[in-house]
C-alpha cells in the first residue's frame, strides 16, 4: 500500500473493506451455513426438517379429508338422484290413475247419458216381437223376465244382434200432444229387429233407415209413456242395467254334430259379447255367435255335464259349472249362476 498523506488513511479502510467483502462472498457460496453460528445453524436446520415432515402429514390429512368429502358428496347425490325418480314416478302413477279415473267418469256419464231417438208401436195381434223377434227369443209370454216391455231396434241399435237382451230406459220428450204428463219412463228388452225401409223417407215410414235411432215397441210398452193415437213421437234413451229374476238360462237345441244354445235372463247389462262351453272331457271352447243371442259349436258335447262361461259387454266374466248334467237334451232349458 502506498501512503498517500492525510489520505492515507481513507484508502486503508476502503482497502479492508473490500477484502472483507470478498472473503465473506466467497465463503458463503462455499459453506453458508459457515456465517451463521454453529447452534443456530442447528435450530434452522432442525426446524426445516420437522416443519417439512408436519406439512407432509398434513398434506395425506388433506387428501384423506378430500376423499370422504367426496364419497359423501356422491352418497348425497346418489340419494337425491334415488328421491327425485321415486318422486316422479310417484307423479306419473298419479298422472295416470288421474287419466283412467277421468276416461272411466266419461264412459260411465256417456253410458248414462240420455240421447236422442224416434219410437213407435206395433200392436200385438200381429207383432213378431213378442212373438219370434230377431233375437231368437221367442214367444216372449213364457219368458217372464223380459214381458211385452220389449221393443226392435233400427240396425244402428242392433248391431247385428249383438245388443240383443240389453235393457233400455226411455221416455217421451218434447211433444205436448202425444207424450203423458211428466214424461214417465218405461224399462224394456231389446228382443227384435226393426228392419229398413230404403223404399220411404226416413222422416216418413223409413224410421229404422240406416242411421236412424228408432225403438218399434210392443203396444203395452209405448202406452206407459205416451198416447196410443200418436204415429211417432220422439223419445230420450239410456243404457241402464237389467234387474232380472234367477239366473241366466241355457237352452239346448242342435244335433250330435252341430250344438246350439240360447242364452237368455242375462243380468248386468243384458248384453252377451263372448261365450264358451266345457264338457267333463274338454277345456273350454270359444263359441261363435249365429244369430241373436243363438251360440253355436261344432263339437259332440253328448253324454257329458255341460259348464258355460258367458261375458258380458262391461267386460264381466261369468262361469257357471255343470250347468246341464250329463243326460242333458236337446230343447231342454237350464239354469246358471246369475251376474
Amino acid at each position: 500500500m502506498v501512503y498517500m498523506g492525510h489520505y492515507s488513511h481513507y484508502y486503508w479502510v476502503f482497502d479492508k473493506v473490500t477484502n472483507f467483502t470478498t472473503d465473506l462472498r466467497v465463503q458463503f457460496h462455499s459453506s453458508p451455513q459457515s456465517l451463521l453460528p454453529s447452534s443456530l445453524t442447528q435450530l434452522k436446520l432442525h426446524d426445516l426438517g420437522h416443519l417439512s415432515q408436519k406439512k407432509k402429514k398434513r398434506k395425506g390429512g388433506l387428501s384423506s379429508h378430500c376423499i370422504k368429502r367426496k364419497e359423501k358428496r356422491v352418497k348425497i347425490g346418489a340419494f337425491i338422484l334415488i328421491m327425485y325418480l321415486s318422486a316422479m314416478a310417484a307423479f306419473y302413477t298419479t298422472l295416470l290413475c288421474l287419466i283412467l279415473l277421468q276416461i272411466w267418469v266419461t264412459a260411465v256419464a256417456q253410458k248414462g247419458q240420455w240421447k236422442t231417438a224416434t219410437a213407435t208401436y206395433t200392436m200385438d195381434s200381429d207383432s213378431s216381437i213378442i212373438d219370434e223377434g230377431a233375437c231368437g227369443y221367442g214367444d216372449l209370454h213364457k219368458k217372464i223376465t223380459y214381458g211385452e216391455y220389449s221393443a226392435g231396434l233400427s240396425s244402428i241399435l242392433f248391431n247385428r244382434g249383438s245388443t240383443c237382451g240389453a235393457c233400455y230406459e226411455l221416455r217421451c220428450v218434447d211433444h205436448i200432444l202425444w207424450c203423458l204428463q211428466g214424461s214417465p219412463s218405461i224399462i224394456l228388452t231389446a228382443t227384435d229387429f226393426c228392419p229398413p225401409n230404403y223404399g220411404l223417407s226416413a222422416e216418413y215410414g223409413g224410421w229404422c233407415n240406416f242411421p236412424k235411432k228408432h225403438f218399434e215397441m210392443s203396444e203395452a210398452a209405448f202406452s206407459q209413456i205416451a198416447e196410443k193415437k200418436a204415429d211417432i213421437v220422439p223419445v230420450q234413451y239410456r243404457r241402464v242395467k237389467c234387474d232380472r229374476r234367477g239366473g241366466v238360462r241355457f237352452t239346448m237345441s242342435g244335433n250330435s254334430h252341430f250344438y246350439q244354445v240360447l242364452i237368455t235372463n242375462v243380468g248386468l247389462d243384458g248384453e252377451v259379447v263372448a261365450v264358451k262351453v266345457k264338457g267333463s272331457r274338454t277345456g273350454w271352447i270359444p263359441m261363435a255367435r249365429n244369430w241373436g243371442q243363438n251360440w253355436q259349436s261344432n263339437i259332440n258335447l253328448k253324454g257329458q255335464p255341460i259348464s258355460f262361461e258367458v261375458t258380458a259387454s262391461t267386460g264381466r266374466t261369468l262361469a257357471s259349472y255343470n250347468v246341464a248334467p250329463a243326460g242333458w237334451q236337446f230343447g231342454q232349458t237350464y239354469e246358471g249362476k246369475q251376474f
